[in-house]
C-alpha cells in the first residue's frame, strides 16, 4: 500500500435520515465533508463504504 496523494477533508459526525420501506430511521454516521460536499462513510446498518463523490448529500 502507498500513499498517492493527500486530500483536504474533514471527518464530520451527523445525524442522517434515511427512508427505509415506509419508516424513516435515523443514526449517527461518519461523513466527510469534501469540497462543501457531505459524503457517508459508511451505510445505517454500519457497514464501510468507499469514499465516493457519487454518494454525496
Amino acid at each position: 500500500m502507498k500513499i498517492l496523494k493527500i486530500l483536504d477533508a474533514e471527518l464530520v459526525l451527523v445525524d442522517l435520515e434515511v427512508n427505509l420501506g415506509d419508516n424513516k430511521q435515523n443514526s449517527p454516521t461518519l461523513c466527510a465533508k469534501y469540497n462543501g460536499k457531505i459524503i457517508p462513510l459508511n451505510t445505517p446498518d454500519g457497514r464501510p463504504i468507499l469514499m465516493n463523490i457519487d454518494n454525496a448529500i
